[in-house]
């Protein structure tokens, strides 16, 4: 997909790689729609330098060292860091063994490397955070001028029915509250790409094998990632089946049609306690008492992402990450 004019669609993705974020990464680079500005890595799924060593580790196996990378946030703007190496591995990439990058970050800071592509790029960019907000809250707080040049934030986080990290939270938005209730005030427009719909985009274990064997290292490095995940959903069936995760809200990006999504009010529960760090979702067909009495009627709008159509994705993820892509290769086709 391109925009209105053709042009291929500027996007920055600021990650925690992280299995998944490494799956959304190498989509990004070969997808000959994108055009991928840059990438910010902030504490989540590993310490922030194993984020930075991973990132730049799964760019060069996908072909794309040039893409610039920034060192972000090192915690949350509020509490410690809290990892999720028991899913990702003590390295954050499943424990593959991958070779370290051959080279080093920008010197810039994320915050700073976000300002400044952001403000850069001839047409508006499409933001996609698929990790803790931090870097997106310091941004949007430091910098509120990047806005005008934001044409919209698609991000990995929150779920309309059960969280991960906790009953009601997802990991990303529990690992950081406070900065997902900033992303959500940003006066631009956002998508939600939560756990409803990330949990549900599986590729099946012949695909992954597929991929496995693949002459190609950005392809190879993909199947050896989706081999990772044997706890996606569908597993129990097909144990070799891994789930794409944060790479499915780019995929919202190239192709939003495979998204079922509604404008509905979104609020992150901030208060200690077992509800800390849950969306709560507003999908009731007119106000309640509480706004009644209150007189808080009008609240900002999120599309959330309700439903999504898996093979579609399935199919564009595979048809993009099999093998190397440049800016004049053919599109896939989503449908």
């Amino acid at each position: 997909m391109t925009d209105s004019e053709g042009r291929r669609i500027p996007v920055i993705i600021d990650c925690d790689t992280g299995v998944d974020d490494a799956l959304a990464l190498l989509f990004a680079v070969r997808h000959p729609g994108l055009d991928l500005r840059a990438v910010t890595c902030v504490a989540g799924n590993t310490d922030v330098d194993g984020v930075v060593r991973n990132t730049l580790t799964v760019l060069e196996r996908a072909g794309a060292p040039e893409i610039p990378v920034a060192r972000g946030a090192a915690r949350p703007l509020i509490e410690p860091a809290r990892s999720a190496r028991h899913v990702h591995g003590t390295d954050g990439m499943g424990d593959l063994g991958l070779p370290a990058p051959t080279r080093a970050p920008a010197e810039a800071d994320a915050v700073t490397l976000l300002r400044r592509e952001i403000l850069a790029s001839p047409s508006p960019v499409t933001l996609i955070p698929t990790a803790p907000l931090t870097n997106i809250a310091l941004l949007l707080r430091t910098h509120p001028e990047v806005t005008r040049n934001i044409e919209r934030i698609v991000f990995m986080g929150g779920a309309v029915a059960c969280g991960n990290a906790t009953p009601v939270a997802e990991f990303n938005v529990w690992h950081d509250p406070e900065a997902a209730a900033v992303l959500l005030t940003a006066g631009v427009p956002i998508t939600m790409y939560g756990l409803d719909v990330f949990q549900r985009v599986v590729v099946p274990g012949a695909r992954v094998r597929r991929l496995r064997e693949s002459p190609d290292p950005g392809a190879r490095l993909a199947g050896d990632l989706l081999s990772h995940r044997p706890a996606s959903p569908g597993a129990g069936a097909d144990p070799d089946a891994g789930g794409i995760g944060d790479a499915g809200a780019v995929c919202s990006v190239v192709d939003p049609a495979g998204l079922t999504t509604r404008p509905l009010p979104v609020e992150v529960s901030l208060a200690p306690g077992p509800t800390r760090g849950q969306t709560v979702v507003d999908r009731r067909p007119r106000p309640g008492e509480a706004e009644i009495h209150t007189g808080v009627r009008e609240r900002a709008l999120v599309d959330v992402a309700l439903d999504v159509d898996v093979d579609r994705f399935v199919a564009l993820y595979l048809d993009t990450v099999a093998g190397p892509r440049g800016p004049g290769a053919p599109a896939p086709d989503p449908r």
